[in-house]
């Protein structure tokens, strides 16, 4: 083996050492927003209480959440734009942990005078999306809208947009103490890969293996 072949195996295994040490020491997830410190505490921004309705008519709370990491977006069927691909990308997430029950969805239309509920359903069905898994809400359109800020995402009408509204594409993760952990660019497929890794991570996180007896 001559002295460029020697150098660059050289180089091959120190690039999957360090690789493989990245691997084993992952930088955990931040708690995203602002946040203060009082009494010496600090304080993490989290979700607010709300109460949307699903697809089912079911009501869907905090609480259907609890103890769950859950991911969310904002669309509206008729959306001309971006929501097509949107939704394909959080069907891939859908799909991936489609039988991990640690993983919940949810959609929330911003089109609440069109979006009905049978309208929902109708939409969730043609995606093949488990209605247990993936929640696909509506409720009063003013609220929708304020949540979509403590997500970090865009929900605004504007008579200018392609449909009549603003919408970031956002991807967002929550976990279960209610903070925003990550989000993604739900137009970019490689970006949504990345996010589905950040998802994993909080699952380590969240859910540590018992400890080896």
């Amino acid at each position: 083996m001559n002295c460029f072949k020697s150098g660059y195996f050289l180089l091959v295994l120190l690039l999957a050492g360090l690789l493989s040490s990245c691997s084993e020491t992952e930088t955990p997830l931040p708690i995203l927003g602002n946040r203060d410190v009082v009494n010496g505490d600090t304080i993490y921004p989290t979700i607010p209480d709300f109460e949307f309705i699903n697809q089912d008519s079911q009501l869907v709370t905090n609480a259907t959440f609890a103890g769950k990491v859950y991911v969310v977006d904002f669309f509206f069927i008729s959306c001309p734009s971006i929501c097509p691909g949107v939704t394909k990308q959080m069907l891939k997430v859908h799909d991936h942990f489609l039988k991990d029950d640690r993983v919940l969805l949810m959609a929330h239309t911003i089109d609440t005078k069109h979006d009905t509920i049978p309208r929902l359903k109708a939409y969730a069905e043609n995606l093949g999306a488990n209605p247990e898994k993936w929640h696909f809400v509506t409720g009063p359109k003013d609220e929708i809208f304020d949540i979509a800020d403590d997500y970090f995402s865009v929900a605004v009408e504007n008579p200018d947009s392609p449909g009549g509204f603003d919408h970031s594409g956002r991807l967002i993760l929550v976990d279960k103490n209610r903070h925003v952990r990550s989000f993604c660019d739900g137009t970019n497929p490689e970006d949504v890969d990345r996010f589905i890794e950040d998802i994993e991570l909080l699952l380590k996180m969240e859910y540590p293996a018992p400890a080896a007896q």
